[in-house]
């Protein structure tokens, strides 16, 4: 019997499968298509095959981390969610995809890690708890910049600087996006009836941290609210497909507990947490060091002329 394929993905919170938009566009579109994928919903981007979330280990093609690629793996493997869809739902599918990742995935960039007072209260906040120290001091702040850096390519704008001006611009370009998803939903279940697609499994995956995740600065969450069948929409699929994620109460508060499957279940364990504790205080007296704060005293010859002492103290400092 083959071996599964394996999935290492952030894990769940607030209700939902991940926290992370790209794992829950490979988690949804797996569950739509029927992949029987073992899952490692992990904290530590550092312990899955690729170095980041999510990644997709295989037999065939070693290791694949691009949302897009690991679906496209998957309907190499006959685990194809829009197998029954026409030309044209296909062109449609192409074009709804392209609009989320222009229009909607930018401020949610926006709001999740460059509004300060979301990413202080909330996302800093979630991955400093939930990633093994001492990652958690590093891999936040440096997710950050990496997040900055993808809304600057998006926008096609290297110097590109937050403010009210560029937050009026990308929400309103995102309120436009939900509207038009609303809009072209309608009443239907799923975007092409009452079978999910790959589209599904990408709108869902935009639209479902919104809902769950109580942010202080809500504007994109408030215009959410008010399109009921998008509202509907999310829940229904968390309640189908997650069930055991949907029924955990939103806005409980965080543990910094691993899921069985991380550190829990490693048969190092001990040994990684001594490694990981030395290695921090390595660094840190490294750091220490090298600023001054600490200065090593070495030992001399005592010498009669004070003239000597000076310049040894001043070599030193």
């Amino acid at each position: 019997m083959a071996a599964p394929l394996e999935l290492f993905c952030w894990k769940g919170d607030y209700g939902l499968p991940s926290v992370d938009i790209d794992c829950l566009a490979v988690l949804a579109y797996a569950k739509f298509a029927g992949a029987p994928l073992k899952v490692h919903k992990i904290t530590n981007p550092w312990r899955s095959p690729t170095g980041t979330l999510p990644a997709l280990k295989t037999r065939e093609e070693g290791s694949i981390s691009q949302p897009s690629k690991i679906i496209i793996h998957l309907r190499k493997q006959k685990y194809n969610a829009d197998y029954d869809l026409s030309a044209k739902e296909g062109a449609d599918t192409l074009a709804f995809v392209s609009l989320l990742e222009e229009k909607l995935l930018p401020a949610l960039v926006y709001t999740l890690w460059i509004d300060s007072k979301n990413y202080v209260d909330v996302t800093r906040g979630w991955y400093a708890e939930n990633i093994p120290f001492p990652l958690n001091f590093l891999l936040p702040n440096r997710m950050h910049s990496q997040q900055l850096e993808k809304l600057r390519l998006v926008r096609g704008d290297a110097v590109l600087e937050p403010g009210e001006q560029l937050e009026k611009e990308l929400y309103r370009d995102a309120f436009e996006c939900m509207t038009l998803l609303s809009q072209r939903l309608g009443s239907q279940k799923f975007f092409f009836g009452d079978s999910p697609s790959s589209l599904d499994a990408y709108v869902f995956a935009h639209l479902a941290p919104l809902l769950k995740i109580k942010l202080p600065n809500g504007k994109l969450q408030q215009h959410l609210n008010s399109l009921n069948n998008l509202q509907q929409y999310c829940s229904n699929i968390l309640e189908l497909y997650f069930p055991s994620d949907a029924r955990e109460a939103p806005g409980h508060k965080i543990h910094v507990q691993p899921q069985s499957g991380d550190f829990d279940n490693e048969p190092h364990k001990r040994r990684n947490q001594i490694l990981s504790v030395l290695f921090a205080v390595g660094a840190m007296l490294g750091y220490a060091i090298f600023t001054g704060i600490v200065k090593i005293k070495r030992e001399r010859p005592q010498l009669n002329n004070s003239s000597h002492d000076d310049e040894d103290e001043e070599d030193e400092d």
